[in-house]
């Protein structure tokens, strides 16, 4: 899943939701530098990409782009389904979405010495061009796609997937409502069980 899924599956913790954020970030064991509440949040991150990745629903939605996009069908089906969050955002919660980010936004820029040299780097960029909100329209995941594939050097292609987004939208967003049920249900389960281990 992308940022702003892994954001949100991760329950009310403060921190807990950072790791969650940047578990891309730290590699093997390193997560044991980092305070509790961020440690539970990167297992709670390599946890819901494993249940992802491995689930039938993601892996149909990943073979509409395969022939175009190879191994990087993944990587795109993660920020379509960021898409269908955002546009969704009523239906999971009630809170406005842009109240949401911006919250988490000053949550993020308060903790910034804590976060991995990557999202040191990235979280001005992410608040300044508000990224999680953009995600809820066609256009800011262009925009989306059209930095990922910048960061390929182009040889992802990934700036033409909104063709593909359109022309299957109602299919991705059918399999997305789907497997986001499931997701949650997981998440919920998982987080209290990476606690317990945690003694938290």
């Amino acid at each position: 899943m992308n940022f702003l899924a892994h954001i949100y599956l991760s329950g009310d913790n403060e921190l807990i939701t950072i790791g969650n954020l940047v578990g891309d970030g730290v590699r093997g064991n390193k997560y044991k530098l980092y305070p509790t509440e961020i440690q539970i949040g990167i297992q709670l991150h390599r946890h819901i990409d494993t249940f992802t990745d491995a689930h039938p629903i993601f892996r149909q939605c990943t073979k509409r782009l395969h022939k175009g996009y190879g191994h990087y069908s993944g990587v795109i089906v993660d920020i379509f389904f960021d898409h269908f969050l955002a546009k969704n955002w009523t239906t999971y919660s009630d809170v406005p979405l842009a109240e949401y980010i911006d919250a988490f936004y000053k949550s993020l820029s308060k903790n910034i010495e804590i976060l991995p040299l990557r999202f040191k780097r990235i979280t001005p960029a992410m608040i300044e061009g508000n990224w999680l909100l953009s995600y809820a329209t066609i256009e800011g995941i262009q925009k989306v796609l059209n930095g990922m594939n910048h960061r390929t050097d182009g040889r992802s292609k990934m700036d033409e997937a909104t063709k593909e987004l359109r022309e299957y939208y109602d299919a991705f967003e059918t399999d997305f409502t789907a497997f986001f049920e499931e997701l949650m249900a997981f998440s919920d389960k998982k987080r209290v069980e990476i606690e317990a281990e945690f003694n938290f």
